[in-house]
């Protein structure tokens, strides 16, 4: 696919060289004939004018239809034309294009309309010359040729700028008055964390220190989802409080993690019912504080609890004692 889009630019471009160089071989035969005219010896004046003789081949076609000076006109087009070709051939359109604007800014600086002041508001998170880097807004640019309505696109563009606002007062006075996303969450997935907005959008591909103590979301699909469950969430204080992270198991729904270790697997429906059967149940049996390592509250019917290691190997020990008490009683 790249390589037919390679073919046909360098075809288009074979064939601009080819009537380039057509008209060139034009221009200089018609040049070349009316330098030799106008060098041609004057005869002497007779009484008798003599017809001129007819012309013929492109020579003459050119010499009946063409303006004078049409050769000079030509020559130029083709010296512009060859430097034009050369630029885009060479890759050199954006510094071309880069110079022009730089030349014609200057010329209004020099005018009196440089950007002396610049009013921005709005701004929490980012400074402000990385807004007027983000807008495109330099040392060099002048208000009089800059495009407000492009800064603005360029400033929307940015995930952390919600909306913008860009006005100019002339002669030397930009303002611009921003609306910024707020930093809502961390969102790790495959092992990458990065700080989203509340509808999602990643905001940072990385976490700063001071976006440490946000929450943690984890899994596909978690970023665009968090707003709400963490919302369910935050009505049990109980619950939230002790909470690590929050993961979406299979974009269906969340397993929640506690600072202690202990993963709560809830249900995909009724989720605000169990966590305030969780709540109830630590306010008063302290279900988080025993050792334990699972809730599991998958099933509509019952809450399943998963022992760690140790408790595990007591209760069987425990277990086993009883057992054996049980039979000696029998025996006596």
């Amino acid at each position: 696919m790249h390589g037919g889009g390679r073919l046909a630019k360098s075809s288009r471009l074979s064939g601009i060289q080819s009537d380039l160089k057509a008209v060139a071989v034009a221009a200089v035969a018609l040049l070349r004939h009316r330098m030799a005219r106008r060098n041609r010896p004057q005869p002497r004046p007779t009484k008798r004018l003599a017809r001129p003789e007819p012309q013929h081949g492109v020579i003459a076609v050119l010499e009946k239809y063409t303006p004078r000076r049409i050769g000079v006109f030509a020559t130029a087009l083709i010296l512009l034309g060859s430097a034009g070709l050369g630029i885009v051939k060479g890759g050199h359109v954006d510094e071309f294009v880069q110079g022009v604007d730089d030349a014609r800014n200057a010329v209004a600086n020099i005018a009196g309309f440089r950007i002396e002041r610049v009013a921005l508001s709005g701004r929490k998170q980012l400074t402000q010359d990385e807004i007027l880097a983000i807008g495109g807004v330099t040392g060099r640019s002048s208000l009089l040729f800059l495009d407000a309505a492009a800064v603005r696109d360029k400033l929307k563009a940015n995930p952390w700028i919600a909306d913008a606002t860009v006005l100019k007062f002339y002669p030397s006075e930009l303002q611009i008055d921003i609306v910024e996303r707020t930093a809502f969450a961390r969102w790790q997935l495959d092992g990458r964390t990065s700080v989203i907005a509340e509808d999602g959008a990643v905001l940072e591909p990385y976490v700063a220190r001071r976006f440490l103590s946000l929450p943690l979301v984890v899994g596909s699909g978690a970023g665009s989802r968090a707003k709400d469950f963490l919302a369910l969430l935050g009505r049990y204080p109980q619950i939230q409080s002790q909470t690590r992270a929050v993961a979406l198991v299979g974009e269906r729904r969340w397993n929640v993690w506690l600072t202690n270790g202990l993963v709560i697997r809830l249900p995909e429906h009724e989720v605000g019912n169990s966590l305030a059967m969780l709540s109830k149940l630590d306010q008063d049996d302290k279900l988080f504080s025993r050792d334990i390592t699972a809730i599991d509250m998958r099933l509509p019917d019952r809450l399943t609890v998963r022992l760690s290691d140790n408790a595990a190997k007591a209760r069987e020990e425990q277990f086993s004692k009883d057992k054996k008490s049980k039979k000696k009683a029998g025996d006596a």
